[in-house]
């Protein structure tokens, strides 16, 4: 999906989101606005019944609960911790967890692991130990011939528990810890289908508020989509993520919701949580709670009971529908009707669907809109089967009956679920762990004291939270950020664990403006003091010993000799007495002046250059990028980077236009005129000009202006349609070589380089091949031209960032091999308007040309014995197993490194790592930036698993699992993902949480979030494309986050979303979670997804809100097409002002401001970030996966 331009909505879309009515819209009479034709794309019109290629299961079944709240129980926290004889924070022996070959880190992705060895298929029945299941249970995919009646299905449910339950017989009762300090692992415990009871939610800040999600999220962005005439197809690719799971969640703050139990079954689900245990607890008569804001105050409060009337025994409607109107179940499409779907040509309609109040869809639970109750004439249970399109809604059948237990239920893919859906109620998502609350809680507990990085192992605050870092002695966490700060001692425990050990490293990001630069140290010639055996760099884990005349690496232990000029003598506790004066001795980030030895042929080198490539084609004079871009260079030239401000930079420049053949231009500062000398044979690349190619920009302003001014008019009536890349970057290189210095090649180019030269290329996008095994060719270069020149570039220290304007298929996959290579970036502005995207572009371009950065940069990671770096992960090159080589470095990249164990490790003396990279800074001065990291080894999991951080995890997963496409098809790297994440909360159920049922769902305190972000990365375009989401889209995402920082990437997973209601004082409304239900018809949103902003008007939004934003009073009246506020002369305008532009400064990628309006055919894009909710290409909502996790989890314990 586009979104540089209002586009025609194709139609993942068309499918309706599960749970939720769909908006009508009205026929698009006279076609789109703008540029674009009429839409003539997808096929069929929508037809009766289950449209094909769509599992006519929408969505999955989950258990959930009835909203009259029942509470008997003596505390409504059940902690597990109390139960069993062990503590969760005693330090217990762990027992070996075997889970077959499972190694640290993702597993290697082979074909075996489609069926892994230690847990059964996803598709295999599963019967819960002490259960009597009768009949046979066939695998998925099954049709069921008869469904079991609501009687039935509640008495099977009914033993279930979400929140709190009664004590079960497996301990001792529940009693408060004495200790305010919350334990590991709190428990949530599930319940009987038809009540609960919930505690106030712990939110601050306004009553109205439902919990906020203050979380970046799993962003799935809809950048470009297929161009406005092209066909759309709807290939139904397996649902890949969690299956779903029949069991309940429970509550994920310290608010507590339990069901009281029905009629008893052979196993009772809990459900623990991690929250405090309240100290008393109150006793509430109200009326139920339920997701809407307002009820409670939002403070921390006791947990109260509600009582309520007990169940009806017999099947009626229930309180809340949660699925589209019943109707004749279909039977599931075959794999034939699977591979595309088509929608009708012309405008894309949407009929209202039944139940619709004035074209807006009632929601179910939410914020606004009444509750869904009883359908008219839904007399009993009905097992709703797909909405049917176009037509009222369907004649029920009420289904024959059949047995089935809902925990020998196997998790089939979405695609492969059968057309009856059983009726459940649906868990109440406030009773779930809250990404929003999480965050707010770690801004109230760390954001106002500083950060000090003395202590050894601390987990730093989260990267939502604003704070100071004072550098005591380990890298700050903006430089360095660990998946684990207390690792296993031993590579068994690890494997165990599955927890993957890996650090994200951004070595030269920039620092806010209270924290200090790192210092820059000069040894003078003889160069940094280094170990004498792995030549790790002076730092303060090096113990200095015999009256300071030697020193112990903390490395590998070996003595080496301290040099003359650098002795000093040592204080009464060891240390020398300069250490604080030393920044190498008592920081963990610093740099080294590098000598002649550090460099390239032992000589200094020159200052680095930039090259631009303008390509003037037809397609990029006509879309106004050569212009925009010669009238922007104009002014840019005088922002090239600098380390001193008040000094010119001495970065040389050079300019080149290309079609077919090559334009170099001659702008030495004694021409009156610039000159062009033309290369026409691109087979045989050379530089036609020596002197006056590469110029300083002051000497020769007035010669690059003329040029500059000439360039669009020259090629203004050009009908030359075709490009050549492969020679544009080898001229750049040549120019380099002949310059005998590092630099950087911005290439602006339009269209796939089809003409005949080294590099061409075919068009070879097949949408075809998705969900197949071939999936993963789409991901791979073309050939390995691209390969070999950027090893070649690398070498050079030539960094290539590529500014792309397709309005087709450009093979992304190929032309970014050389950007991600040589440490580049690739730019994307699909469908380039002059007008919409101009700004876009040129902040990107303004922010690529100024940042900080260092050239022919080689970075090497050392560790202390008994841990090795095994894996990277980012853009660049390696030419070995341990130096990584990078052409040009810049303050936005980061390379994720894993770690393994070769040997144990010790308690006594932690884990150290130290990142060293050498580099040339843009003033041409060579240096050695040093970053270390010590961490605490640990000997008992509970340990690792009070020290891990999710975000960074999540980081590393999606890395892993990105570059994993390129070999493994798709679905076996979303099946890895889950099950890595199932074994590393099973194995912390089985070997750190209290003994307590099967049922309970335990999840560690700081790992409360694992599921609904790895859910997040589940159903990000790159893994689960929509239908209009092209190959070139996902290839694009799949570079752009191979070197993400954590938090970039964590908004990327799982956006922000605020209330925009009030705007007084410097701070941000709180953050409301991501799912349509938060979303008040009356209010207005500002959704930030890392790439885009949107700014969501509700239909009832007040006037006063619509004058204060928009100018005009009235919702009719707003336009859709705008991409900036107008600025207003109110306290309001400018406060959103404010923070749009706080919000874009955060970010390494300029956010495109949408202003969406409800029931506008753009809030289909703005939905598909709503990541707690099922997405339109078959992604689970969070309930559903947090069932799902919570079935795997049960399946590897049994």
């Amino acid at each position: 999906m586009n979104v540089n331009q209002q586009p025609p909505m194709a139609s993942p879309y068309g499918q309706p989101q599960p749970g939720y009515g769909q908006p009508s819209y009205a026929p698009l009479g006279g076609g789109y606005p703008g540029p674009y034709g009429p839409y003539s794309g997808p096929a069929t019109a929508y037809q009766p019944g289950a449209p094909q290629g769509y599992s006519t299961y929408a969505s999955f079944p989950s258990k959930a609960v009835a909203a009259n709240p029942v509470s008997d129980l003596p505390s409504p926290l059940d902690l597990g911790s109390a139960r069993g004889p062990t503590p969760v924070s005693t330090n217990q022996a762990y027992s070996q967890y075997a889970q077959g070959d499972i190694q640290n880190g993702p597993p290697p992705m082979d074909h075996s692991m489609a069926q892994p060895a230690h847990r059964p298929p996803v598709s295999q029945p599963y019967s819960q130990g002490a259960m009597n299941l009768s009949g046979p249970h066939p695998s998925y995919p099954q049709q069921y011939q008869a469904q079991p009646s609501m009687q039935q299905m509640t008495n099977q449910m009914s033993g279930m528990q979400v929140g709190s339950g009664p004590l079960t017989s497996t301990g001792p009762g529940y009693a408060p810890p004495p200790s305010s300090k919350p334990p590991i692992s709190a428990a949530y415990s599930a319940a009987a289908p038809p009540s609960y009871t919930q505690a106030p939610p712990p939110v601050s800040g306004a009553p109205s508020q439902p919990p906020p999600p203050s979380e970046p999220a799993a962003p799935q962005p809809y950048y470009d989509g297929p161009p406005p005439s092209q066909q759309q197809h709807f290939p139904s690719s397996p649902y890949s993520g969690p299956p779903p799971s029949s069991q309940p969640w429970a509550p994920a703050d310290s608010r507590q919701q339990s069901f009281p139990p029905g009629p008893p079954t052979p196993a009772q689900q809990t459900f623990p949580n991690s929250a405090p245990p309240p100290v008393s607890q109150a006793s509430y008569s109200g009326p139920p709670p339920s997701s809407q804001p307002g009820p409670f105050p939002p403070t921390f409060a006791p947990p109260a009971q509600y009582p309520a009337p007990q169940p009806p025994s017999q099947p009626g409607p229930p309180p809340f529908h949660s699925g589209p109107p019943p109707q004749c179940p279909m039977p599931p499409p075959s794999m034939s009707q699977q591979q595309a779907n088509h929608l009708p040509p012309g405008p894309m309609q949407q009929p209202p669907q039944p139940g619709m109040q004035g074209g807006y869809p009632p929601q179910q639970n939410g914020a606004f809109g009444q509750p869904r109750g009883p359908q008219p004439g839904y007399a009993g249970p009905q097992y709703p089967g797909q909405q049917n399109y176009g037509a009222g809604p369907a004649p029920t059948t009420a289904p024959t009956q059949k047995r089935l237990d809902p925990d020998s239920i196997p998790s089939p893919q979405v695609s492969e679920l059968p057309a009856v859906q059983k009726f459940r109620h649906r868990i109440d998502p406030d009773a779930i762990p809250s990404p929003i609350q999480v965050i707010e809680d770690d801004r109230a507990n760390k954001s106002s004291e500083p950060f000090t990085t003395g202590v050894k192992g601390q987990t730093p605050p989260l990267v939502t939270t604003n704070f100071q870092v004072k550098d005591q002695g380990n890298a700050s966490p903006r430089f360095i950020r660990c998946t684990a700060y207390n690792i296993p001692c031993t590579a068994d425990m690890a494997k165990q664990s599955q927890v993957p050990l890996a650090a994200v490293i951004k070595p030269l990001a920039m620092l806010p403006p209270d924290e200090t630069r790192p210092y820059i140290v000069d040894h003078g010639e003889a160069g940094p003091i280094r170990c004498n055996r792995c030549k790790a760099y002076m730092c303060p884990y090096m113990q200095f010993i015999e009256g300071g005349r030697r020193f112990q690496c903390g490395f590998c232990s070996c003595v080496t000799d301290v040099p003359p000029h650098y002795f000093q003598h040592l204080d009464h506790t060891g240390k020398r007495v300069d250490c604080c004066d030393r920044p190498e001795l008592s920081l963990g980030s610093y740099e080294f002046v590098a000598t002649v030895d550090y460099c390239k042929n032992n000589k200094l080198p020159q200052p680095p250059s930039f090259i631009f490539f303008i390509d003037v084609s037809y397609n990029a004079v006509k879309s106004g990028m050569v212009n925009i871009v010669c009238q922007e260079l104009k002014t840019l030239l005088d922002y090239l980077p600098r380390e001193n401000p008040e000094v010119d930079s001495v970065v040389r420049v050079g300019f080149v236009t290309y079609n077919k053949v090559l334009h170099f231009y001659n702008v030495k500062s004694s021409l009156a005129q610039p000159q062009m000398m033309v290369v026409s044979d691109v087979s045989d690349m050379f530089l036609p000009l020596l002197d006056g190619f590469l110029v300083n920009v002051n000497d020769s302003r007035m010669v690059i202006e003329s040029l500059l001014d000439q360039i669009p008019e020259m090629f203004a009536d050009t009908r030359e349609t075709e490009t050549v890349f492969g020679p544009v970057i080898q001229a750049g290189l040549e120019a380099l070589k002949a310059a005998d210095c590092a630099g950087k090649l911005f290439l602006f180019h339009s269209s796939l380089p089809i003409a005949e030269a080294p590099g061409k290329l075919k068009n070879r996008e097949d949408k075809k091949l998705v969900g197949t095994d071939k999936e993963k060719s789409l991901f791979q270069p073309q050939s390995g031209f691209y390969s070999n020149l950027s090893k070649e570039c690398v070498a050079q220290g030539c960094c290539v960032d590529l500014f792309l304007f397709p309005n087709q298929y450009v093979d992304v996959a190929t032309l970014g091999v050389v950007p991600v290579s040589t440490g580049g970036s690739v730019y994307k502005y699909t469908y380039f308007q002059a007008e919409m995207d101009r700004e876009r572009f040129l902040n990107d371009l303004r922010r690529d040309v100024q940042k900080p950065m260092g050239f022919d940069a080689v970075m090497r990671v050392r560790t202390s014995t008994g841990i090795r770096a095994t894996d990277f992960f980012g853009s660049f090159f390696m030419s070995n197993t341990t130096d990584v080589e990078l052409a040009g470095l810049d303050c936005d990249k980061t390379v994720t490194v894993e770690f393994r164990h070769d040997d144990k490790l010790s308690e006594d003396t932690g884990a150290l790592m130290q990142c060293a990279v050498l580099y040339t800074s843009c003033s041409g001065q060579r240096r050695l930036r040093v970053h270390n990291m010590a961490v605490n080894c640990c000997s008992q999991l509970a340990d690792l698993y009070r020290n891990c951080e999710t975000d960074t995890i999540i980081n590393f997963f999606s890395k892993y699992a990105y570059r994993s496409l390129l070999n493994t098809p798709t679905k076996t790297v979303r099946d890895t993902l889950v099950n890595q994440c199932a074994q590393i909360l099973a194995c912390y159920r089985k070997n750190c949480a209290s003994p307590s049922s099967a049922g309970q769902l335990i999840l560690p305190e700081c790992m409360k979030l694992l599921p609904v972000y790895l859910n997040c990365v589940l159903k990000s375009d790159v893994l689960q494309p929509g239908a209009d989401v092209s190959v070139d889209d996902r290839a694009y995402l799949r570079q752009l986050l191979s070197c993400m920082d954590v938090s970039e990437s964590h908004v990327f997973f799982y956006p922000r979303l605020l209330p925009l209601v009030k705007l007084d004082g410097g701070s941000l409304p709180m953050a409301v979670r991501n799912s349509e239900e938060r979303l008040s018809k009356g209010g207005v949103y500002l959704l930030e997804t890392g790439l885009y902003l949107f700014l969501w008007v509700g239909a009832n939004a007040q006037q006063e809100l619509l004058s204060n934003i928009f100018g005009t009073p009235t919702f009719s009246q707003i336009d859709p097409n705008m991409t900036s506020l107008p600025e207003l002369d109110n306290p309001f305008s400018q406060r959103l002002r404010e923070i749009i532009v706080s919000f874009r400064s955060q970010r390494s990628r300029y956010m495109k401001l949408m202003v969406v309006k409800q029931e506008d055919k753009a809030e289909l894009i703005f939905k598909h970030f709503l990541c707690e909710d099922k997405s339109a290409s078959g992604g689970a909502s969070y309930v559903d996966f947090l069932c799902h996790m919570h079935k795997e989890i049960r399946q590897l314990l049994s």
